[in-house]
């Protein structure tokens, strides 16, 4: 009878909880969650501790969906009528598609007003909030070993680096069916550097030609001279490991602290540093986001609401490996300092930054796999030139019309914290 009394006493206490969080609807009260997410070793793991926290403090039990190509398995699921509770939205044209589409997002019951923009602004579609900022990564980074590279005085330093020693990124474009993605990635850094916001927005948006931003094509060729070769079929992962060989393989590498692959006390300890990629105080920055795709089970409101809060954010930098990085305006200090502190205040109000999202987080579908292909072909080819993939880009844009534009309001693309 007394584990009886617990248990309902529990139960309770675990709605009350709940109805706290999401309200109550009268729909049904689930003692579990389903949620669809794309992370995988060390980032897995980071997520997956903070979520036992959850688990522990409310009694649900939470069912992890991991996938690889999230986006192929959730429309899968949302098509066939069994979509999960939750699912990790990779990119902010995903919450446009998936809720301005009607294909399965659902309101949260949620604030946005404790993040930094721009990762608050795009969290809504008309007055609604539709996911929530759970992860964030700054892109325009680039990485180098001091004993190797030494101090180098500013990104003009390390181009400098690069070009006195052939062969110097580890450039790697192969990535499964988002191969290209790397350097798609550094030619918006470098469009964002060279052009500002207004173009980049634009551009992006798919109101902008694409030789209009030839010039970053060719800087990016010229950065990475002899590295772009056989740069198509080398995998992501294992050219930036070629950084941390002995003797070294490269002495550079562009992206993300999260893609990596460094060792976390190898970081810690100053092995690995990083530069913004450009002088400019721009910086592109990405997110993932969780979005609801059922309605009625108020365990999935409150693990969005706990995931996104300052307490799971909090635990989830301050875990020792995965480089989590938080857009809520409460999380300020990282346990683990030195490097990850350092490039969380690139984040932070004040930091004199522009923070905008990734060309290809914002394009449709269509165009980012064409941008993709391109980049690939462009790394392949003899010579600088890349008129003719732009031409092609070009008629693909005027092709698709107003279904080849972004779906994403082009003015919360970029902004400062």
């Amino acid at each position: 009878m007394r584990r009886l009394l617990f248990r309902r006493t529990r139960g309770a206490l675990v709605l009350s909880l709940l109805l706290a969080v999401a309200g109550c609807d009268g729909g049904r009260h689930d003692d579990s969650v389903t949620i669809m997410v794309p992370w995988s070793g060390d980032e897995f793991a980071a997520f997956h501790s903070v979520v036992r926290t959850f688990e522990k403090n409310t009694g649900i039990r939470v069912n992890v969906q991991v996938t690889r190509a999230l986006t192929q398995q959730l429309d899968a699921a949302v098509g066939a009528g069994a979509p999960p509770d939750l699912a990790i939205l990779p990119s902010v044209g995903a919450i446009y598609t998936y809720a301005d589409r009607d294909k399965g997002l659902k309101p949260l019951r949620r604030s946005a007003e404790t993040f930094l923009q721009p990762f608050q602004g795009l969290t809504k579609v008309g007055d609604k909030v539709y996911a929530l900022p759970v992860k964030v990564d700054v892109k325009s980074l680039v990485w180098f070993r001091p004993s190797v590279v030494g101090r180098p005085s500013g990104p003009a330093g390390l181009a400098s680096f690069s070009r006195r020693h052939s062969g110097a990124w580890c450039l790697g474009l192969e990535s499964g069916p988002t191969s290209g993605w790397p350097g798609a990635d550094w030619i918006a850094d470098l469009v964002l550097a060279g052009k500002g916001v207004g173009t980049y927005e634009q551009w992006l948006s798919g109101r902008r030609s694409w030789k209009d931003v030839s010039g970053a094509w060719r800087d990016w060729r010229d950065l990475v001279g002899a590295s772009a070769e056989h740069a198509s079929t080398r995998v992501f992962s294992a050219a930036a490991a070629g950084m941390m060989k002995q003797p070294p393989q490269c002495s550079l590498a562009h992206g993300a602290l999260s893609a990596m692959g460094f060792r976390p006390a190898q970081v810690q300890q100053g092995q690995y540093d990083f530069l913004p990629s450009s002088g400019t105080r721009r910086l592109e920055v990405s997110a993932d986001f969780v979005g609801k795709f059922t309605d009625g089970n108020p365990g999935a409101d409150a693990l969005a609401a706990y995931l996104a809060g300052s307490a799971a954010q909090q635990a989830w930098v301050d875990q020792p490996a995965g480089y989590a990085f938080s857009a809520n305006i409460r999380v300020t200090r990282y346990r683990n300092g030195g490097v990850q502190q350092r490039i969380a205040d690139l984040l932070r109000p004040g930091s004199g930054h522009t923070l905008c999202f990734g060309a290809a987080d914002a394009m449709t579908p269509d165009v980012s796999a064409a941008f993709y292909r391109a980049v690939l072909t462009y790394a392949t080819q003899d010579g600088p030139d890349p008129s003719t993939l732009l031409t092609k880009l070009d008629r693909l844009q005027s092709k698709l019309g107003d279904a080849g534009r972004s779906p994403v309001p082009t003015d919360r693309l970029c902004a400062s914290p």
